[in-house]
């Protein structure tokens, strides 16, 4: 397990029905990179800054992670999986792996 790894994951909602996985700093870091210029704000860079920091020094993960989720909820991007995500609740299926 990398020492960059979050004590649990993040996940946040990208496109309309799309959740995505953060589960490092590298994936925050991605994530944070490529979001869009015209929608940066301080609370973005304020997480930007916390994981750049995590990634480079001692500063802790947990924090990095804090900040991020608070960028997240900042836009309402932040999903709650604490109940199961509809691709995690198979339908029936037969012997075959197919639908019924």
């Amino acid at each position: 397990m990398s020492d960059r790894m979050f004590d649990s994951p993040v996940f946040v909602k990208v496109g309309n029905s799309l959740v995505e996985e953060i589960a490092c700093l590298e994936d925050a870091l991605e994530f944070l990179y490529e979001w869009p210029r015209n929608r940066r704000g301080p609370i973005y860079e304020t997480a930007l800054r916390a994981c750049q920091r995590a990634f480079d020094s001692d500063y802790p993960i947990s924090a990095a992670r804090q900040a991020f989720i608070g960028f997240a909820k900042s836009i309402d991007i932040l999903e709650d999986v604490s109940v199961p995500l509809p691709w995690m609740i198979g339908g029936k299926t037969g012997a075959s792996g197919v639908g019924v």
